[in-house]
């Protein structure tokens, strides 16, 4: 068994929350999570954007970087860039060798008696690469909560919480407070944590927490002035903050939402060239004018020139966020295919979705917590009086289905079918299409 299939064997084990196996490994492993400067950052939701944009304005301020973030959309190796490139398959391979080998090291020794999870060792093999690959600074994303997160090891620079949202309630909680709390755990003393705009109750459990913590609070949007227009559905932001004023900039990233993203990133890019090393305005800027973030809001067109937009938008605040661009942009109504995970709040997500949407076409994923089309189809048609809906099993399917009476349509929901059909359809010569 290659070590790639001895990584993705340990799925089976699921979500373990816990530090004890992830320090174990890490200390075998000679702390690799200790050879470089690192940006730690959590959210329901936005997480990974402003990631994108944070590593790509220290890529511009010209630091070798490396970003972590998950799932992946298609291939394993995207979780892991290094100067914004997936690694390759190979560099990933021997990192994965690398960190089972030590995995039985510990095993054989009795060091772990719990067999460390997928994500666990994950989160080693991306530190491991950071270390041989020499980064400056690696952006890290959380990859579930954050107090137990395996990511959690980290002594950053910078910390920040994008947004609160329910979410993953059965791992963190069934309330905003008691989601604020798991996220707050990576609070530490001494470092900045900038908070994007969160309710006023997850707000307060944040501000315990960071007080608890000695962390330096940082309300990204506090002493802050943001215009924010909009063309077509992209964002162009004027900031003002208290360390500087940016110019009109024009995010990369689609939705009005991204506004609230950028300022986040600013934030955070801005405590950094405070307490590392000062970076450019035309850097931060290129952060968010200039990144790339695949699978949100991204539009490919097919070879016959239809138009799909796929959307990893898998909980409320999410399809929330894709309703608004679609509105934004002008361009509803439109037929909206859909997989979702049978543990998400299925009425959430579609409520937003449904006065925008001209057909629902309800398919799924080979999954074990994906709901299965007919499913999902019947739901949709309780859920969405008035909108005709149609079962569509296999995903490439029911895009065609959508694509049938229709220029465009929008992929919407788990990104275990948006990661795979956008793979399949640039396979089959799509192309990225800027404009909608």
């Amino acid at each position: 068994m290659t070590p790639l299939e001895r990584l993705f064997g340990l799925e089976q084990f699921g979500i373990k929350l816990g530090l004890d196996n992830i320090r174990a490994l890490l200390q075998a492993l000679g702390h690799p999570e200790r050879a470089f400067r690192s940006i730690h950052i959590a959210g329901t939701n936005g997480k990974g954007s402003v990631s994108a944009m944070v590593e790509r304005a220290l890529r511009a301020a010209g630091m070798r970087t490396g970003r972590y973030t998950s799932p992946h959309l298609d291939r394993i190796e995207e979780r892991v860039a290094i100067d914004g490139v997936p690694v390759a398959a190979e560099v990933f391979g021997l990192a994965a060798a690398r960190v089972m080998a030590a995995i039985d090291l510990l095993r054989d020794t009795g060091a772990l008696v719990v067999t460390p999870t997928f994500f666990e060792a994950s989160t080693a093999i991306a530190f491991d690469l950071f270390r041989e690959a020499r980064v400056d600074a690696g952006v890290v994303e959380v990859g579930l909560g954050g107090r137990f997160d395996a990511t959690n090891v980290l002594s950053p620079e910078v910390s920040a919480i994008t947004s609160i949202a329910l979410d993953h309630e059965r791992h963190l909680g069934s309330t905003l407070p008691a989601i604020a709390f798991e996220k707050a755990g990576i609070a530490r003393r001494g470092v900045p944590l900038v908070v994007g705009r969160v309710p006023a109750d997850a707000a307060a459990t944040i501000q315990q927490a960071a007080r608890a913590a000695g962390a330096a609070l940082v309300e990204a949007h506090g002493g802050v002035t943001a215009e924010v227009g909009l063309t077509a559905g992209r964002a162009t932001l004027s900031l003002t903050t208290p360390v500087r004023t940016y110019p009109p900039m024009r995010l990369a990233l689609l939705g009005r939402h991204q506004a609230e993203n950028a300022v986040v990133a600013v934030r955070v890019l801005e405590q950094w060239s405070h307490r590392v090393a000062a970076l450019p305005p035309a850097a931060i800027a290129a952060g968010v004018e200039a990144c790339e973030w695949p699978g949100r809001l991204e539009w490919l067109q097919v070879p016959d020139g239809r138009r799909v937009l796929l959307d990893a938008a898998h909980n409320p605040a999410g399809a929330l966020a894709l309703a608004g661009y679609l509105e934004d942009a002008g361009l509803a109504p439109l037929p909206i295919v859909l997989a979702v995970m049978a543990d998400k709040d299925l009425a959430g997500m579609v409520r937003p979705l449904v006065p925008l949407a001209s057909r629902l076409v309800a398919t799924t994923v080979p999954h074990a917590r994906a709901r299965p089309a007919d499913e999902l189809a019947r739901d949709l048609a309780a859920l969405a009086p008035g909108v005709p809906v149609a079962a569509v099993a296999a995903a490439d399917a029911a895009v065609a289905e959508a694509l049938s009476a229709s220029p465009a349509a929008v992929a919407a929901g788990s990104i275990f079918l948006i990661g795979p059909l956008r793979a399949r359809l640039l396979a089959r010569g799509a192309c990225y299409s800027r404009t909608p």
